[in-house]
């Protein structure tokens, strides 16, 4: 307990403010919040402002390999300097989590259940709801000469990599800072699912971000979340390939 500097009463060292008379008590941690939040909201904005110059780009610049590369590199660069400013923190995350096998037994084989539903999951409603089918990602890459493998390089590599350091790692350590665990992984889940502008992936990307959230936090590492971030998006990938192999097969 200590007093407050401006009525005298007795509040908790926890407190932020005083509960009789609304005067901070730890105006240091206040400015702390205060530029943690400030950091947070920046942050959320430029990669806002990012997803409408990327969809200008990809407008302008349709099937440009070039400019597919070119609006990566952007979100890489966005991520990479933002974590600069919590290095020390991020890069805790990157060390080798000592775990049991039983571990990757049991996550991996939910992680490869959980794809197969929503990807026959989410088309089926994608159908039912907007009488379209889902877009195959191995489509959007027909235009370069191995589109298979570009799809691998923007579907199931740079998306574990960096949008888990920038959602699981960089979001999470700032919103841990002024918030509890709890709706740390929930705030971290939401914006997550809310930067894929999409109302049919916000129904899966939501519950997928909270699992992701929650390895991040019991595990204390970056490494799991990729790794299943890196399956899921695999096994979707392989699945369009699938099918994009059968459609050429039954066209020939």
């Amino acid at each position: 307990m200590k007093l407050c500097n401006k009525c005298k009463e007795e509040v908790n060292l926890q407190d932020n403010f005083c509960k009789y008379c609304g005067s901070p008590i730890n105006k240091k941690s206040n400015e702390q919040n205060r530029a943690v939040l400030n950091s947070i909201i920046g942050f959320y904005t430029i990669i806002i402002c990012y997803i409408g110059f990327s969809s200008l780009i990809y407008s302008t610049y349709p099937e440009s390999l070039f400019a597919d590369i070119g609006v990566e590199l952007v979100f890489i660069g966005i991520v990479l300097v933002f974590c600069a400013y919590n290095f020390n923190e991020i890069i805790s995350l990157y060390k080798s989590p000592k775990l049991d096998s039983s571990v990757y037994f049991k996550f991996l084989p939910l992680t490869i259940l959980f794809s197969y539903l929503i990807y026959f999951g989410i088309g089926g409603l994608n159908e039912l709801l907007f009488f379209e089918d889902s877009i195959n990602i191995i489509y959007q890459y027909t235009y370069t000469e191995y589109p298979f493998l570009w799809s691998i390089v923007f579907v199931a590599i740079i998306p574990p990599i960096f949008e888990e350091l920038a959602f699981r790692g960089y979001l999470f350590n700032q919103l841990s800072k002024i918030i509890s665990i709890e709706l740390t992984i929930i705030a971290t889940a939401f914006l997550f699912a809310l930067v894929h502008l999409s109302f049919i992936s916000i129904i899966w990307i939501f519950p997928f971000g909270l699992f992701l959230g929650y390895l991040r936090k019991k595990y204390d590492t970056l490494w799991i979340p990729m790794l299943i971030h890196f399956v899921h998006n695999s096994i979707v990938l392989m699945l369009d390939y699938y099918y994009y192999n059968k459609e050429l097969t039954e066209i020939l």
